[in-house]
């Protein structure tokens, strides 16, 4: 139980990193019932590899204060699709035709799913 309350809280934390950061249709994927590899995936378009790298040095940076450290990175250096590995919670920063074109959403498309909408709330 615990565990799941702290990927929970893992998870929303970023989620509020993502939208200070001004990262856009930020989608929460909660995978919990449906994989036994993490319970959440965070999917968020950025505008430019520019805001990609911003939003991750920003999670990074504001979880490493509060002694979590991330897993492991993939795709920096190129900024198109950034993953952020927090071993419970993946992050999935993409541009947004990189987004269209992988279409995450889809292949979990029975995880339960929040919309983060711009005004940070939840939909």
């Amino acid at each position: 139980m615990e565990k799941l309350k702290k990927s929970k809280n893992l998870a929303e934390t970023i989620t509020k990193i993502i939208h200070n950061k001004k990262g856009s249709n930020i989608v929460l994927l909660d995978l919990r019932k449906i994989s036994s590899m993490v319970d959440y995936f965070i999917i968020v378009t950025a505008t430019s590899n520019v805001h990609a790298k911003a939003i991750v040095d920003d999670i990074s940076i504001k979880l490493k204060k509060k002694g979590i450290e991330k897993w492991h990175i993939e795709g920096y250096s190129f900024g198109h699709w950034i993953l952020l590995d927090y071993v419970d919670v993946v992050v999935h920063i993409f541009l947004a035709e990189e987004r269209l074109y992988y279409n995450l959403e889809s292949l979990w498309g029975d995880a339960p799913t929040v919309k983060i909408d711009e005004d940070n709330n939840e939909s």
